[in-house]
C-alpha cells in the first residue's frame, strides 16, 4: 500500500511517498519519496512563527514538493492520502487540507485526516523491527506540546498530563530570546549548555523546577521563563560565558520535571515501555536522563531517529497507516482544521 502524506501544521511544508507493508505491532515503511521545505529563515526575523506568512509559504510549497516528491517516487500510484489535520497553526493546516481534497478528487482517491500528535506517537515505528509491549507511556514534547500520554495499544490512548501554560519547547525559544540567541533557540540553548556543563564545578546559576512537586502530572514553564527574565534584567549585558552558564541552568531546570512526570506515571501506569516524540526528543540531555530513567525502571525504550523529531511528512503517512489498520481512517466528506486537536 502507497500514502501520499502531507503535513503543514506549522512552518515546515512536508509531502512523502510511503510503502507501507506488514501488520500491527511491527509494519513496514519504506520511503518511495520525501521533500521538506523550512521557513525558518523567513521566520527567525520575528523571534516566532507568523501564522499567515506560514500559509503564504505552503502556497507556494506545496505544489512545487509534490511533483519533486512525485518523480522521486516514479510517480508511483498511491492508495490513500493523508493530511495534518491538527493541532497546529489553523491558517497553516487548512493549506494542506484543501491541497489534500483537490488531489484527492482529482485523483480519485481517500483522503485521511491525521492529528499531528499521533505522528509523533508512532513516530518511533520507522526503521525499528521489535513488537512493542502494552502499557506505554509516552512524552510528547514539542514548540507547541509537552504531554504525558498513557498508551494502552495501537487504538488507545489517553492524555494524563499537560502543561497549564508555555510547552517545553517554547520556553527553550523564549530563553533563548532572552538570551539574544537566533530563533528557533532551543538547539542553540542546547549548544551553550553543552559547553558550560564539560566544564564542569557548580553551576553558576539555578532556576526553580516547575511543578516538580506538584502531585499531578501536569507541567508549567511560563515561571521558568519568568525566573531567567527578572535574572537576566539583574546581570544587564551577557557576556558568553554567561549565556552558556545561564543556558546550562535553564536546560536542567527545563529537563528535569519532565523526566520525573515520567518516572510517576511510568509507576502509576505499569509501563512496560517509554516512547518519546516530537522536535525536544532531539534534545541531547533529554534523551540520555530518559534512556537512564528507562533502564532504571527496565523500560523498552522507543525514539524516533533523529530527522523524524522535527515535524515531517514521514511520520503523518506513518500514522495514517495505522488508523487504516486499526480501523479508525475515517475520509469524512467535510476535513476541517482543528487547531486544538486533541488525542
Amino acid at each position: 500500500m502507497r500514502i501520499l502524506a502531507i503535513e503543514t501544521s506549522c512552518d515546515e511544508t512536508a509531502v512523502a511517498v510511503l510503502e507501507c507493508s506488514g501488520t500491527l505491532p511491527v509494519p513496514e515503511f519504506k520511503v518511495l519519496g520525501n521533500s521538506l521545505m523550512s521557513q525558518i529563515h523567513i521566520h527567525k526575523e520575528y523571534g516566532g512563527v507568523y501564522p499567515m506568512l506560514a500559509k503564504r509559504e505552503h502556497i507556494k510549497n506545496l505544489p512545487i514538493l509534490l511533483p519533486k516528491t512525485m518523480q522521486e517516487a516514479d510517480n508511483s500510484d498511491v492508495d490513500y492520502i493523508a493530511v495534518t489535520s491538527g493541532p497546529g497553526l489553523e491558517p497553516a493546516l487548512w493549506t494542506g487540507i484543501e491541497f489534500a481534497k483537490e488531489l484527492g478528487k482529482k485523483w480519485g482517491k481517500r483522503v485521511i485526516p491525521v492529528n499531528h500528535m499521533e505522528g509523533h506517537l508512532f513516530s518511533y515505528m520507522f526503521e525499528q523491527s521489535k513488537p512493542i509491549e502494552f502499557p506505554a507511556i509516552a512524552l510528547l514534547v514539542s514548540g507547541g506540546h509537552t504531554e504525558l500520554v498513557h498508551v494502552e495499544d495501537f487504538d488507545k490512548y489517553k492524555i494524563i498530563g499537560r502543561t497549564r501554560d508555555d510547552a517545553v519547547g517554547e520556553a527553550f525559544d523564549k530563553t533563548a530570546r532572552l538570551l539574544g540567541l537566533p530563533y528557533p533557540g532551543g538547539p542553540k540553548i542546547s549548544e551553550l549548555a553543552e559547553i558550560s556543563r564539560n566544564r564542569g564545578g557548580v553551576p553558576a546559576f539555578h532556576f526553580p523546577r516547575p511543578m516538580i512537586k506538584s502531585g499531578d502530572l501536569n507541567f508549567s514553564y511560563s515561571g521558568l521563563k519568568t525566573s531567567v527574565l527578572y535574572t537576566t534584567r539583574k546581570l544587564g549585558e551577557l557576556d558568553l560565558k554567561t549565556k552558556e552558564s545561564l543556558a546550562e541552568a535553564f536546560e536542567d531546570a527545563a529537563i528535569e520535571p519532565l523526566v520525573e512526570k515520567t518516572r510517576a506515571a511510568a509507576n502509576l501506569h505499569g509501563a512496560k515501555t517509554l516512547i518519546v516524540g516530537g522536535g525536544v526528543a532531539a534534545n541531547k540531555l533529554l534523551r540520555k536522563n530518559l534512556q537512564a530513567l528507562a533502564d532504571e525502571l527496565s523500560l523498552d525504550f522507543r525514539l524516533p531517529i533523529q530527522s523524524l523529531t522535527t515535524d515531517n511528512a514521514i511520520m503523518i503517512g506513518i500514522a495514517a497507516y495505522v488508523r487504516l489498520l486499526t480501523n479508525r481512517a475515517e475520509s469524512p466528506d467535510e476535513i476541517v482544521a482543528r487547531g486544538n486537536l486533541d488525542l
